[in-house]
């Protein structure tokens, strides 16, 4: 079974590595989240155990494609994603998924351009992270890292 960001011209999460979401194109774009995690839903539905909350741990495609699952997850959670210009550059604060050191997890951070203030902001923005994502059936798990900056490993619960 396929996820719901597969396929030609399909939803894709948002990141935090990608262009930012124009204010034109912001109500489509929440139109097009709810439908994925209405899809992201019926998939554990179907797949998950017979009883029980499909919000209460991630399915099969979601262990295998950490980043983006995480990424819905807080998308739809209410979380803003960073995003970058054509040269890479950040152009807008808040959060960053990324592939995890260990198979199935994923990484959070809560990066923003250059004097953005993202630092300052980050334990209360990560701390909501951590909620959203707890809410799909991940663990959420606050580190510091290199130069004091904290992030979140993320991975599957239980299931």
């Amino acid at each position: 079974m396929t996820g719901p960001a597969e396929g030609a011209g399909a939803f894709e999460a948002a990141t935090g590595d990608g262009p930012q979401v124009l204010p034109a194109d912001t109500e489509q774009r929440s139109r097009e989240l709810r439908t994925a995690l209405e899809g992201l839903l019926q998939i554990r539905r179907l797949t998950g155990p017979r009883e029980g909350d499909p919000k209460a741990a991630p399915a099969d495609w979601e262990r295998r494609q950490p980043v983006r699952a995480v990424a819905l997850a807080l998308e739809s959670g209410g979380l803003a994603p960073s995003a970058v210009d054509a040269s890479g550059a950040r152009t807008a604060t808040g959060y960053r998924v990324r592939a995890g050191d260990r198979p199935g997890t994923a990484v959070v951070e809560w990066l923003g351009p250059p004097g953005s203030g993202a630092a300052q902001e980050e334990t209360a923005a990560l701390g909501e992270g951590v909620r959203a994502l707890a809410r799909l059936g991940w663990e959420a798990l606050l580190y510091r890292g290199p130069r004091g900056r904290r992030f979140l490993e993320v991975e599957p619960t239980g299931g």
